[in-house]
C-alpha cells in the first residue's frame, strides 16, 4: 500500500510540474517555425526525380524516345494547351465528379445501414465484400453491353471505382465506435437519432472522411479504364492517342495532369477534414 502511494505522488508530481497544454503548444510552433513549411518539403521528391530525368535524358544515359525529359513534357503539355487540352481536363474532371457523387452517396447510405445494423451487415456485407475483388476492367465489357459507349457507362464506372473504398470507411466507422459511448447515450436517454446525430456520427466521422478521400483518389483511377470506352476526349482519350501515335511525351503528359489533379482533390478533401475534425485532440506525431 505504500508503494502504490509513493507511485501515486510522483505521477502527481509530475502533472503538476508538466507545463501547461499552451506552452508545450506555443513551444511545438517555435521549433516548426524554424523549420521549411510542409508544402516546400513535399516538393523535394518531385523536384529530385525531375532534376534527374532531365539530366539523364540530355546526357544520353535514357532514350528520349522512351522517357522524353521533363522539359519536352513540359514543352507538350504548353503546346496541347493551345490544341484544346481544357476540354480534354474538363470531360475528365466532370466525369470523375459526377461519378464519385454517385458512389459516395450511395456507399453513405448503405455503409450506414450495414455498419448500424448486425443484421443488414449480415445480408449485405458478403455480397459488397465479392464485388469489391472485381477488377475495374472486367466492368467494361459488361457496361458496354447494357449501357452503350456514351457517357453512361464512363460514369457508372467511376461510380463502382467510388463506391467501395467509401462503404468500408463508413460500415467500419460506425461499427467500431466505442460500445461505452453508446451505453452512456443511452444513459441520458437519447433516442434512436439523437444517439445517430450526437454520438455515433462524430465518432464515425474519421473512418467516414478517410473512406471519402479513398474513394476520391480510386475514381481518378478508374476514371482511366472508363475513357477507354469509346471516349473522344478526356485525359484517358490522351493516354489511349499517345500509345497508338507512339509519342511517350503525350502519354507522360497525361500522367502528370493525372497526377495534379488527383493531388489537388485530395488536398481538397484534406482541407474539409481538418475543418470537419478540428473538434479532435490527438496526439501529434510530426515533428
Amino acid at each position: 500500500m505504500a508503494a502504490e502511494q509513493s507511485v501515486l505522488q510522483d505521477l502527481r508530481d509530475v502533472a503538476a510540474a508538466a507545463p501547461p497544454a499552451a506552452v508545450t503548444a506555443a513551444a511545438r510552433g517555435k521549433v516548426r517555425r524554424g523549420r521549411l513549411p510542409g508544402w516546400l518539403l513535399g516538393l523535394i521528391v518531385p523536384t529530385l526525380v525531375l532534376v534527374a530525368g532531365e539530366v539523364a535524358v540530355k546526357s544520353g544515359w535514357v532514350s528520349a524516345n522512351l522517357l522524353p525529359a521533363p522539359s519536352d513534357v513540359l514543352r507538350t503539355i504548353v503546346d496541347m494547351g493551345w490544341k484544346g487540352l481544357a476540354t480534354h481536363v474538363l470531360a475528365s474532371t466532370g466525369r470523375v465528379a459526377a461519378g464519385f457523387a454517385i458512389g459516395a452517396a450511395l456507399a453513405l447510405v448503405i455503409g450506414a445501414a450495414v455498419g448500424l445494423s448486425r443484421r443488414n451487415e449480415a445480408v449485405l456485407d458478403p455480397t459488397f465484400q465479392a464485388l469489391r475483388a472485381i477488377p475495374s476492367l472486367a466492368w467494361v465489357p459488361l457496361l458496354l453491353l447494357w449501357l452503350g459507349i456514351d457517357e453512361a457507362p464512363k460514369i457508372v464506372l467511376i461510380a463502382i471505382g467510388a463506391f467501395f473504398p467509401v462503404y468500408m470507411g463508413v460500415a467500419s466507422g460506425f461499427r467500431d465506435v466505442d460500445r461505452k459511448l453508446v451505453e452512456v447515450a443511452r444513459m441520458y436517454g437519447l433516442s434512436d437519432g439523437a444517439l445517430v446525430r450526437r454520438v455515433l456520427l462524430p465518432a464515425a466521422l474519421p473512418s467516414i472522411l478517410t473512406g471519402l478521400r479513398n474513394g476520391l483518389s480510386l475514381a481518378w483511377m478508374f476514371m482511366v479504364a472508363a475513357e477507354l470506352i469509346a471516349a473522344t476526349n478526356g485525359l484517358g482519350y490522351l493516354l489511349t492517342d499517345g500509345r497508338e501515335t507512339s509519342r511517350a511525351d503525350i502519354v507522360l503528359a497525361a500522367i502528370v495532369l493525372l497526377a495534379i489533379l488527383g493531388k489537388i482533390t485530395d488536398t481538397g478533401m484534406q482541407a474539409i477534414e481538418r475543418r470537419l475534425l478540428a473538434w479532435r485532440d490527438t496526439f501529434d506525431t510530426r515533428r
